[in-house]
C-alpha cells in the first residue's frame, strides 16, 4: 500500500522539487530587479513589475523542458494540492493591490513577502525543508533590507536579494531531488 510520503517522494522525484519554477522565478525576479533599478517613479516600476510576472509561466515551461520536469503528475491523489498551494498566493494580491495604490514604493517588498512566504507549504509538498527554511530567509531578510534601504532610489535591493535567495533554493532544490530519487528508488524497488 503506498503512503502518504510515497507520494510525496514521488512528486519530488518526478517535478524535481519545482526546480523549473524557481529558475524561472529567478530570471523574473532578476528583471524585476532591473526594473527598480531604473529611473521612474515607484508607480511606473510597480505597473512594469506587474508586467513582467505572467512570464513566470512560460519561462517555467522551458525550463521544465530542459530539466526534464513532470509539469503533472498522474495517478498521484495529492498532486492537485501543489497547484492550489501555489494558487493561494493570488488570494494575497488584494493586499499587493492596495499597496501599490497608496504606498507604491513598498509594492516590492509586499510582492517579495507574497513570493517568499508560499514557499513555505512545499516543504512539506516536496518532502524538501528548504522550502519551508527559504521561505522565513526571504520574509525576514526582505523586511531587514526595507528597514535598511528606505530610500525609493534603494528599492532595488530588495527584489535583488530574492533574485539571489531563489538562486540558492533552486541548487538546494535539486540537491534535495537527488537524495529524495535514492529514496524513491529505495522505496519502489520491487
Amino acid at each position: 500500500m503506498k503512503t502518504v510520503d510515497y507520494y510525496r517522494l514521488e512528486l519530488s522525484v518526478k517535478a524535481k522539487n519545482g526546480v523549473n519554477f524557481i529558475a524561472a522565478a529567478t530570471l523574473v525576479w532578476a528583471a524585476i530587479t532591473v526594473i527598480w533599478t531604473l529611473p521612474y517613479p515607484a508607480q511606473s516600476k510597480g505597473i512594469l513589475t506587474f508586467m513582467v510576472g505572467p512570464l513566470m509561466l512560460p519561462i517555467a515551461w522551458v525550463f521544465s523542458k530542459v530539466l526534464n520536469t513532470a509539469w503533472k503528475v498522474d495517478n498521484n491523489p495529492i498532486e492537485p494540492l501543489g497547484l492550489l498551494l501555489n494558487f493561494a498566493q493570488l488570494f494575497y494580491f488584494p493586499i499587493l493591490i492596495f499597496i501599490y495604490m497608496k504606498y507604491p514604493q513598498q509594492m516590492v517588498l509586499v510582492y517579495v513577502v507574497i513570493t517568499g512566504a508560499h514557499f513555505f507549504p512545499y516543504g512539506w509538498y516536496y518532502k524538501t525543508n528548504a522550502y519551508a527554511v527559504m521561505a522565513g530567509v526571504t520574509t525576514i531578510g526582505a523586511l531587514v533590507l526595507s528597514l535598511i534601504f528606505k530610500d525609493e532610489a534603494d528599492a532595488f535591493w530588495v527584489p535583488a536579494y530574492l533574485t539571489l535567495c531563489l538562486a540558492v533554493l533552486s541548487v538546494l532544490v535539486y540537491i534535495a531531488y537527488k537524495k529524495n530519487e535514492k529514496e524513491f528508488e529505495a522505496i519502489s524497488a520491487p
